[in-house]
């Protein structure tokens, strides 16, 4: 009695191990007009991708259908239609590959028998018609509520009322927006979103961004909770703050991976094998170049970070002991090679990789550090490091509860603290800042140089020194899109100088006032603005 008991049992657990996939057959079928492609794997995925439109229409994963109902996961906001194939491959591993053309954009989408994981990849050969490259997988709210690694910054479900248009909420007395969910491409590791019961994490990872735009500390959306549908994306061009032309060509491979067991990181991924399965723009390791060398110059309080970049391709490196820097494999050509000092540009030349070899070349900072400082506010790191509210822009709007009082603001040099001067000046909500300052005596002739990171509607520094008004700044390059309201600050970066003639600062007190000066106009955040970097008041 007890063996027959037993022998029941046995196959009473074995169907259950069965039914959550614990055995799973590898490869694809067609039905009602949708690829079903199960990837084998142990925590069994299964996504059904359309055959004429290339949407993701489902994605099971250990048996819980994650996909939106009323939406796709897809490029854009969904190809409309496309020329949608696949196929299996055999090579190191077993692949499925689905390939999905239109006239400028080619979709790949890979699985890797065993991984619970979508490998993707894009190839565009202009910016298409339907909008800005982007992939989003829109997911089922209620099995996926959590956002990784920010939380609720761009969770707008349950919105009271909008700040901006129709991408900035106030949630539960909160400012939200999924502009809020982004991480500078330098930073990238990968970003998620969770839930359920299970808590399952699906997570998106890009272990390059070469063929996108803005360079290594342009940000943009990852994630956010719309209430109907959670979103969870990979831009990879768009105008958000752009400062750079769309570079066409190979987007990826990125991957969208499914896990119960924590956050993937990237470090470990490998897309290697990529290169036996005919993706159209892949260049393999052994097709491409390194770049080795030293960057001197950068304070030992900053961090250096190299820069390569051209019209295909771009690339960056962070320094690390003596200055040392290595390339990641870069595509062969010319290219311009910046040095930075955590964001703030010191120096540039050129340098060209070839295929197969590592090229040897050192940069060294060009930039002219005062050496009779009066004052210096901030530092030359390309951010708004330290001063008020450069702690939380970055996830929520100006307006929120949460920032400290915008101003006017009055600093005075050897009592005010950092946070006492604004990140920054906005026409009409803080401008103009205030900088009082005592002096044993007469310098003479000095310059005030004003360092600034962005700027929105042609908002740049005007300077008056003891009611002397400074020279006229000449407008700074547009950048058509909204910034610090975005939690963006990253621009041109551009640097301003006065030349403040001899006699205009005095032995004692001393006020300089800096405004922010536009030929446009708006009203409060909206408002011509330009963000601090630096202040720094020498003499000659």
């Amino acid at each position: 009695m007890h063996t027959l008991r037993a022998k029941m049992l046995s196959v009473i657990l074995f169907t259950a191990f069965l039914a959550r996939g614990a055995f799973c057959a590898f490869g694809y079928t067609s039905s009602g007009g949708n690829y079903v492609v199960d990837a084998g794997s142990a925590n069994t995925l299964v996504f059904s991708v359309s055959q004429s439109s290339c949407d993701i229409k489902s994605i099971k994963y250990r048996g819980t259908e994650l996909q939106y109902y009323s939406a796709g996961t897809h490029v854009n906001s969904g190809l409309g239609s496309a020329t949608v194939s696949i196929s299996q491959i055999s090579g190191s591993s077993k692949y499925i590959k689905i390939t999905c053309v239109t006239s400028t954009l080619t979709h790949y989408m890979v699985v890797r028998e065993g991984d619970s994981a979508i490998y993707l990849a894009t190839y565009i050969t202009a910016e298409p018609s339907i909008g800005e490259p982007r992939f989003i997988a829109r997911l089922l709210p209620d099995k996926l509520p959590s956002e990784y690694p920010y939380g609720d910054v761009s969770n707008t479900n349950g919105a009271s009322s909008a700040v901006e248009g129709s991408d900035v909420y106030i949630v539960n007395g909160q400012t939200r927006s999924k502009f809020y969910s982004s991480t500078r491409f330098i930073d990238e590791d990968s970003h998620c979103v969770y839930g359920g019961g299970d808590m399952i994490h699906v997570c998106i990872m890009t272990p390059q961004q070469e063929s996108s735009s803005g360079g290594p500390f342009f940000r943009d959306i990852n994630s956010n909770n719309a209430g109907a549908s959670t979103n969870l994306y990979n831009y990879m061009n768009s105008g958000h703050v752009q400062t750079e032309a769309y570079r066409t060509g190979l987007h990826g491979p990125y991957l969208m991976q499914f896990s119960r067991s924590g956050i993937p990181g990237v470090k470990g991924v490998d897309v290697s094998w990529f290169g036996e399965l005919g993706v159209t723009g892949y260049v393999p390791s052994s097709g491409r170049g390194t770049v080795s060398g030293t960057a001197t110059g950068v304070p030992n309080n900053l961090q250096g970070v190299v820069h390569f970049y051209n019209n295909a391709a771009q690339y960056w490196a962070k320094t690390g002991s003596g200055a040392s820097f290595t390339s990641p494999p870069m595509k062969p050509g010319t290219y311009t090679m910046v040095l930075y000092q955590t964001e703030f540009k010191i120096a540039s030349t050129s340098v060209t990789v070839l295929a197969g070899r590592t090229t040897t070349a050192n940069i060294a900072s060009t930039f002219k550090t005062a050496s009779k400082s009066v004052f210096k506010i901030g530092e030359y790191d390309g951010q708004p490091t330290g001063f008020r509210n450069a702690d939380k822009f970055l996830r929520m709007h100006p307006s929120d509860s949460r920032m400290s009082s915008w101003g006017p603001l009055t600093y005075t040099v050897g009592s005010s603290s950092l946070s006492d001067f604004p990140m920054a000046v906005f026409q009409s909500a803080n401008s103009p800042v205030t900088i009082k300052f005592t002096l044993g005596s007469a310098p003479g002739a000095a310059t005030l140089r004003i360092a600034t990171t962005l700027s929105f509607a042609g908002s740049r520094p005007q300077a008056t020194v003891n009611g002397w008004a400074g020279p006229t700044p000449g407008a700074p390059n547009k950048i058509d899109s909204r910034g610090v309201t975005r939690g963006a600050y990253r621009g041109y970066g551009e640097i301003y100088e006065v030349n403040i003639p001899s006699g205009k600062l005095v032995a004692g007190s001393n006020t300089i006032t800096i405004s922010s000066l536009s030929g446009s106009s708006g009203t409060t955040f909206l408002s011509p603005n330009f963000i601090f970097d630096c202040v720094e008041l020498f003499t000659t």
